[in-house]
């Protein structure tokens, strides 16, 4: 018979606050039931052989997806010991394909669905979740806007799913205490309404109004059923991203990571893209200029945590904010212009007063940028013209095409370094191989979220922070930006190796509480008394490890 321990827990002061019974071990077989030479170094080479056969991604994902459910623990193996290799897999750019035929990969369920039919007794279902003392971690989308693929509905469950797949990997959150959710109200997408196969309710979206009502219900049976548990609105549509992040933000602990992670890892990559280009160039680092192609959710989510970059040069906000301009697909944003939503009216221009400037290039000799920001999942917007007008006023231009995934990014790595001579400052959202140009080899950086959001989630959980508040997520961004070592500064990354995501999410998590303890919204009084390198040693020994 197995036998189960008690482990003790400690909060951050020492002092043993309770007793655990420890997960039960994985049985093993009676001899004669595996076969002789069967052992875990070669069932890990095996099942690494085995994803490394599969030509597509998709079928990769699959097959990680049966392994997560078959061994937990070589899942989460493979993950971190092959970071840069399977978490494109598990993530961007493959979970797009996951989402667009997840009625048709589906095997076993895995994480909480929700309906619009479920509306008045939530909190029942709720109650199903069968490790409702353990859930500390939630990643809740309504599949609306699924990266640059629209309204996927319930197929969106993937991109729950993957980001938290991410935060067992990326900053050791326990497998047992994460919880995915998707929000079933309906979709848009005629294709899946007419498919037999899809997984989800076959009508179109409710209404604002009853939206609403859902929301508010689901929210507060939240902070009931799961009092301890951190939610991460993922991929709601553009208005209800900004809307229900203000709604619930300083009642619950809750953060958008579309409109404040995205941010906040552009931050971080753009703080040190500007630090080389007004190093060639000898401009100021105040006198930046960011072009935004690209106003959703995503793109004035950016370009508000960008102005944080202006306000530490010691700008006000209002300088801050003239630094940046923003197009959509009518062209620049101006104040002046009719029917304006409410999210663009923050950046709209009110020093343009000619007529509607609608080409990007014009835009760019109008507004002369030295960086070029892409949040509009238009693949190849950003064409040479366009980069050649960039490299033309800027030695070394900052270029960062966002959309995900990459059969929506603006702009391919290769194309950014030959029309730049090599020039480029480059970051794109999803990952891009390395290139060769005159003899050297140059890499591309990739404004991963992962590189602060599970930080932001672990800081928080450890702080036992109450609401998740701007400070704490631009904290996050700039440890983010001092992240790099002396080798990969010398380079001329932006960002650092996602091999090293660990370290670099301990020492997130530090800032993320330390900037919790300014604000006065965390509740882990004892990490208060304790220096820097003690919370980071404090934050890695709470890291999970298979």
């Amino acid at each position: 018979m197995p036998v189960r321990t008690l482990t003790p827990r400690f909060d951050a002061s020492g002092k043993m606050v309770k007793l655990e019974v420890s997960p039960e071990p994985r049985p093993q077989l009676a001899k004669g039931l595996t076969p002789p030479r069967l052992n875990p170094q070669n069932h890990y080479d095996r099942a690494l052989a085995q994803l490394r056969s599969k030509d597509k991604p998709l079928e990769r994902y699959i097959f990680m997806q049966q392994l997560k459910d078959s061994d937990l623990d070589l899942f989460y193996r493979l993950t971190m010991d092959h970071m840069s290799e399977i978490v494109p897999v598990l993530y961007t750019p493959t979970v797009g394909d996951a989402c667009l035929n997840f009625s048709h990969i589906f095997r076993r369920p895995d994480g909480l669905f929700i309906s619009i039919d479920d509306k008045g007794r939530i909190g029942s279902i709720l109650r199903n979740w069968p490790r409702r003392n353990e859930a500390r971690m939630s990643v809740v989308t309504d599949g609306s806007r699924i990266l640059g693929l629209g309204d996927l509905g319930v197929n969106g469950m993937p991109i729950s799913i993957g980001k938290l797949n991410l935060y067992v990997a990326g900053a050791g959150i326990r497998p047992n205490s994460v919880l995915p959710i998707c929000l079933d109200l309906g979709t848009n997408n005629e294709k899946f309404i007419a498919d037999p196969l899809y997984l989800g309710m076959p009508q179109k979206r409710v209404p604002d109004q009853e939206m609403e009502e859902f929301m508010d219900e689901f929210m507060y049976e939240m902070s009931i059923h799961f009092p301890k548990l951190l939610v991460q609105f993922e991929d709601f549509s553009t208005d209800n991203a900004f809307k229900y992040l203000a709604r619930f933000r300083n009642q619950y602990p809750v953060f958008n990571d579309d409109i404040q992670g995205t941010g906040a890892v552009v931050l971080g990559g753009f703080v040190n893209a500007a630090r080389l280009s007004s190093a060639a160039s000898g401009r100021p680092l105040n006198e930046h200029r960011i072009l935004f192609f690209g106003a959703g959710s995503a793109g004035v989510g950016v370009a508000m945590q960008l102005t944080s970059f202006f306000m530490l040069q010691g700008m006000t906000e209002d300088e801050a904010r003239a630094q940046i301009w923003t197009v959509d697909s009518q062209g620049l944003i101006t104040a002046d212009r009719k029917n304006l939503a409410a999210h663009k009216k923050y950046f709209a221009r009110t020093d343009y007063s000619g007529p509607p400037v609608k080409d990007l290039v014009e835009i760019i000799k109008l507004v002369k940028p030295t960086a070029l920001m892409g949040l509009s999942t238009i693949h190849g917007a950003f064409t040479q013209e366009v980069v050649e007008a960039m490299f033309e006023l800027n030695e070394r231009p900052i270029i960062f095409p966002l959309s995900n995934p990459l059969t929506m990014c603006e702009l391919d790595f290769q194309d950014a370094v030959e029309w730049t001579q090599g020039k480029v400052l480059f970051a794109s959202g999803s990952p891009y191989a390395p290139v060769e140009y005159d003899g050297k080899k140059m890499e591309p950086g990739q404004g991963n979220n992962m590189f602060v959001f599970p930080g932001i989630g672990l800081g928080s959980l450890l702080a036992r922070a109450t609401s998740v508040t701007d400070s704490m997520v631009e904290a996050s961004a700039l440890a983010l930006s001092e992240a790099l070592t002396p080798e990969e500064r010398a380079a001329d990354l932006l960002y650092p190796r996602i091999t090293r995501i660990r370290d670099i999410s301990a020492v997130v998590a530090m800032k993320v509480i330390r900037a919790a303890q300014k604000a006065g919204v965390d509740t882990a009084k004892p990490l208060r008394a304790m220096s820097d390198d003690q919370v980071v040693d404090f934050v890695k020994s709470k890291m999970w490890k298979p």
